[in-house]
Formats: C-alpha cells, structure tokens, sequence
C-alpha cells in the first residue's frame, strides 16, 4: 500500500526512461537496476542525503556517481543518473522508481489490488482471491494482503482509489444504522 503518490516531475521522468526503455528493450534490465538503487538508498540514508543536497554542485554529485556505479549500471540508466545529477533531480530517485514501476505494471496490465481480512489468507484463498479480482478487472492483478482482525469477517478490497468493503464489521454498522433510522419513524 503506498502512501506517497510520486510528484508529477518524477512520473515524466519515469515515463521518460521507461519510453527510452521500451525502444531498446531494456524495460525489465532498468526496473531492477531502479530497485537495487532503491535498496542502496534505503539502506545508505547519508548517500541519499548527499544525493539530494541542493548545496551540493553538479560536478562533484557526478564524480561521486561515477565512482560509485561506473560499470554496474545499464549505459541508459548511468546516462539518466547523470541527466537527474544536472537537474538537481536525484532525490527524487525513490519516486522515480516508484512512478516506473506503476508504469511498467500498466504496460504489463498489472494492477495492485491490497485486500484487508480478519485472519491471514492460505495461499489457495489468496490465489482465488488474485483470480476473480483479475477476472472481474480483466487485468493481472497483484495481491497485497493485509490483516486486521477488527474487521471481523469478509474483507475490504481496495484497488487504485476505489474501494469495496465486504467486512462483516460494517455490515453490522449499516445494519445498526438502519435499525435506528426505522425506530425514529
């Protein structure tokens, strides 16, 4: 479930690296080369505090990038890096990446799907579950279970900004809801 949607900048950058991408055939190369980065950023606060310095210069961001990922990167993502260096755009890597790999996902008709339940799932529910979501939004969904037992049974489906909740518990609230409307007529 993310909580943060990537700036407008960081998807047209995204969507101009996964452009770039596609014409060379390098879409799926660039996505897990964007998450080891993302890894490497993760797990280094201080280089990414470095990255996204405004007060640091071009040139010296740029060397330090050449001395950390010359050679390890695909020649399309080190010319990205340098191009993000020049724009003072490297903090904005983690959205980047983010913005990619949605983009990616919609190119492959992926969607994420995040599905809450009072208990954890077996893997064939899980899987029934990943199959009429797919089926009903004709598209391959990708199944994040969540548990939250105050739901008490059914489960609560969200899927981009649209959400179906199946629960028991708010059946129960609408069921309430209307027994006190009846009783004030």
């Amino acid at each position: 479930m993310k909580e943060v949607h990537p700036s407008s900048s960081a998807v047209a950058y995204a969507t101009a690296l996964i452009e770039l991408a596609n014409e060379r055939q390098l879409t799926q190369p660039i996505a897990e080369e964007l998450g080891g980065l993302r890894q490497v950023l993760a797990e280094n606060p201080s280089f990414r505090a470095f990255l996204a310095d405004p007060s640091i210069g071009e040139a010296e961001r740029t060397q330090v990038l050449k001395k950390v990922f010359e050679g390890k990167l695909q020649p399309l993502l080190d010319h990205f890096m340098k191009l993000l260096a020049a724009k003072g755009k490297l903090g904005q890597l983690d959205q980047i990446a983010d913005a990619y790999d949605d983009l990616l996902d919609e190119q492959l008709g992926k969607i994420d799907v995040d599905v809450t339940v009072a208990q954890k799932l077996t893997p064939d529910q899980l899987e029934q579950v990943r199959q009429k979501v797919s089926a009903a939004l004709n598209k391959d969904a990708v199944v994040h279970q969540y548990v939250d037992d105050s739901i008490i049974g059914g489960l609560i489906l969200r899927v981009q900004d649209k959400l179906i909740d199946a629960s028991v518990k708010t059946q129960i609230q609408k069921l309430r809801e209307q027994l006190l409307s009846a009783q004030k007529k």
